[in-house]
């Protein structure tokens, strides 16, 4: 079992690459976390990869079963919890050795360390792949820890190029360079949303030409060093005092390349690689993924295609419905703000509501975090939490917080420090929303 998101579906594409070459019979399944502890445990081995450890994966467990976990995330059972069970249990989580599973490896990543046993490190490349996908480098803008070996075998391997500190915008070799700045949204700009503004300025800094539109990966240093200095000088006039010292890692990060893709594919930059993966776990189709990371690049591409097509459909009809009335629609408390999808399609909000809360950022005050609420379900809301990094960089991790306040109104959540969820009951939608804003007090700068 993995989860639906790109680590997940990195973590079942390398268990099913290394099975593969064991000749071993397997079969795969994706499951939200709401879904584990339901589970019926019918194998003779079961492999739990991208979560587990904040579950009662066990609930069923029967005597000479064995469980493998393979998590990052914080754990719900000491590392002794092993003993005196009447089925084999082994949990591998970084964070029972001090190991913070945020940034220095994710799920993906100990798929790739189990696969290293074997001398299969030529599956780097995903551990990376999965890394990105969860934001590991989301901290300082490169890779740390073991996420640092894994990049590194990769690189030694020829299946992959880090480019050191580079402009940190989303599009690198797919969007028109004046479309990716206007995604720009961790600070609300006149660029932000904005498309025509954002054209302006790339022709007033002489970057970019009306009849001659570049995407990043075709401008010079010299003039990525150009928008870089519009960003920070526009980012500094708009945030606190306090947020000064973090601009810099707003505007610069490691960019990462497949070698083994091909040039101008949207599959060779890692974070469009990632964000496809990401569209599959959304829309359910994440053996598409595993079969892309596998290497197919003729039924499963033309399948993704299709995903992607429906995905930003989806997104757009959802966005619209937030943003065209972001002054109704979004409703501000004293520490974050948030909106309801109530009215929404119930099976498009459940699953894209964290890719429309994060979107919808950009329009509303980037100085507090933003939470959707998507339509109940068995009596249930799945809650999301999108932020500027700059609240993260200050010392606020959300996915904690999150954690915390869904477990005291009966509920379950976590995950990172600026994009997090949580399942809680309808009925608790109050008592969180309150919880919530007085967790955050005298915490967010305005």
């Amino acid at each position: 079992y993995t989860h639906t998101d790109c680590d997940g579906i990195c973590s079942g594409a390398i268990l099913s690459i290394i099975l593969d070459r064991l000749n071993k019979d397997y079969e795969i399944e994706f499951v939200n976390l709401d879904e584990i502890e339901d589970l019926d445990l019918d194998h003779k081995l079961t492999i739990f990869s991208d979560l587990g450890s904040g579950q009662g994966v066990d609930k069923n467990a029967k005597d000479g079963q064995k469980i493998l976990i393979l998590d990052h995330h914080p754990p719900l059972r000491d590392i002794n919890y092993k003993n005196d069970k009447a089925y084999t249990y082994l949990e591998i989580n970084p964070m029972f050795y001090g190991i913070d599973g945020s940034y220095y490896v994710c799920g993906g990543g100990l798929c790739y360390f189990l696969a290293k046993t074997f001398g299969f490190k030529d599956l780097s490349w995903i551990g990376v792949l999965s890394a990105i996908g969860d934001m590991q480098n989301n901290k300082t803008g490169h890779f740390e820890g073991l996420n640092e070996i894994i990049q590194e075998d990769a690189i030694n391997e020829g299946l992959l190029k880090v480019t050191k500190n580079d402009l940190n915008i989303y599009g690198r070799s797919t969007r028109p360079l004046y479309v990716a700045l206007s995604y720009f949204s961790d600070v609300k700009l006149p660029t932000t949303n904005n498309q025509q503004e954002a054209k302006v300025v790339l022709e007033e800094l002489g970057v970019d030409e009306k009849h001659n539109r570049k995407t990043l990966s075709e401008v010079t240093e010299e003039d990525k060093m150009e928008i870089k200095k519009f960003l920070s000088r526009m980012i500094s006039k708009r945030v606190p005092p306090k947020y000064l010292k973090y601009v810099p890692k707003l505007i610069v990060g490691d960019a990462y390349t497949f070698l083994n893709e091909e040039e101008g594919s949207f599959l060779r930059d890692g974070s469009e690689f990632s964000t496809a993966m990401n569209a599959c776990g959304r829309n359910r189709k994440e053996a598409i993924g595993v079969d892309i990371i596998k290497g197919d690049r003729l039924v499963a591409l033309d399948a993704l295609e299709e995903v992607s097509k429906t995905h930003k459909y989806n997104l757009a009809t959802s966005i619209s419905k937030v943003a065209d009335n972001y002054h109704s629609e979004i409703i501000e408390l004293d520490n974050f703000q948030y909106f309801d999808c109530s009215d929404f399609d119930e099976d498009i909000a459940s699953n894209i509501i964290g890719t429309i809360t994060g979107m919808v950022l950009g329009y509303c005050n980037w100085k507090k975090p933003i939470l959707g609420f998507s339509k109940p379900k068995n009596n249930q809301i799945k809650v999301s939490l999108r932020c500027s990094k700059l609240l993260a960089y200050d010392g606020i991790h959300f996915g904690n917080m999150m954690r915390e306040i869904a477990k005291e109104v009966g509920g379950t959540g976590g995950g990172h420090a600026i994009a997090c969820g949580a399942y809680i009951p309808n009925e608790k939608k109050s008592e969180f929303l309150d919880k919530f804003n007085r967790k955050l007090q005298g915490k967010i700068a305005n």
